[in-house]
């Protein structure tokens, strides 16, 4: 158990020194852009140098002086903002919060993350169990195949081809509009992320049954099952209370990484559903050219896959008791 914690507690400490690389690569690498924020922000109304000073200065582009500030202060004037939930503001003069269109836009992307995990995890474990089970025969054929069909299915293709067959076929199942809270009608919530999450998890149903199919496959070869077997403990005992449990402890490892590509893909498949999400956030930071927006944006987004996986190695080292003595 103290190895255990001693573990966790790496992880842990990892976090905020991974969070400070994060911060440091979006905010620099924003900064090498040539671009000026302020005048792709004011545009047509940048008409003179005292709006775009004013704009700079509102900002934290400018002391109030209109004197630029060095980027090391503004980069450490960033981390202390974020340390307080300040992202800045958008638009022109003292502008909006931007913390308020991330409140609003991070819940949805992580519901239909959370979704297109929940959905792949149901589909993608089973049929690799499947498929080792009766390795070789044609459940395994079949299973394989469809693996790699959905594996190379595009999930931004498959999103465009579920909003017309919710348009043409399945009237019932909606695919724009807002998204209902899930605590007052969780059917309204189901129905309009199913055909997202569904376009979303595809290509990983496709990726973890492989790779659930090859851990279970490798667990069945092992001398103890063979032994187990041979002793007279019937099969499904053996692959139900052992085989399964040492076999899952390679796929939550990939499982963790499938989220990042989970969440990077919502961002995309929001946008084809009209869901109020971080892609949109994205989208129309882009459109508007504020660039403390699309910042904002891809920190939080890329925080979040962090997390996401510092929580998948805590339960990685829960489910592998081997590691705990490392």
């Amino acid at each position: 158990m103290n190895n255990l914690i001693r573990l966790i507690g790496r992880r842990l400490i990892a976090l905020p020194l991974m969070a400070i690389g994060v911060t440091a690569l979006v905010f620099f690498l924003m900064e090498l852009s040539p671009i000026d924020p302020a005048w792709m922000a004011l545009g047509d109304n940048a008409s003179d140098q005292a709006q775009v000073t004013a704009y700079r200065i509102s900002h934290g582009y400018a002391y109030p002086d209109g004197t630029p500030i060095p980027v090391l202060i503004r980069y450490w004037n960033y981390i202390t903002g974020l340390i307080v939930g300040d992202f800045g503001n958008y638009g022109v003069g003292v502008g909006s919060p931007i913390i308020d269109l991330i409140a609003a836009a991070l819940p949805v992307t992580l519901q239909l993350t959370a979704y297109g995990l929940v959905i792949a995890v149901i589909f993608a474990f089973p049929l690799g169990v499947i498929a080792a089970i009766y390795r070789d025969r044609w459940p395994d054929q079949i299973i394989r195949v469809l693996s790699v069909i959905f594996i190379g299915t595009p999930s931004f293709w498959l999103a465009a081809m579920l909003v017309l067959l919710g348009l043409n076929f399945l009237p019932g199942v909606p695919v724009a509009g807002a998204l209902p809270k899930f605590s007052e009608d969780i059917g309204g919530w189901t129905l309009r992320l199913f055909l997202p999450a569904i376009a979303l998890a595809t290509p990983v149903i496709g990726q973890m049954t492989r790779v659930v199919r090859t851990s279970v496959v490798e667990e069945l070869d092992r001398d103890y099952v063979r032994t187990a077997i041979g002793a007279g403990i019937p099969r499904p005992v053996v692959i139900g209370r052992n085989v399964l449990r040492n076999a899952l402890i390679t796929p939550v490892t990939v499982l963790g990484l499938r989220v990042g590509y989970l969440m990077g893909g919502a961002v995309v498949i929001e946008i084809i559903f009209g869901l109020n999400g971080m892609g949109k956030v994205l989208v129309d930071g882009v459109k508007s050219n504020y660039v403390e927006v699309v910042q904002a944006a891809a920190l939080v987004v890329a925080l979040a896959f962090i997390v996401v996986n510092i929580i998948v190695d805590m339960l990685y080292l829960l489910i592998n008791p081997r590691i705990r003595s490392v």
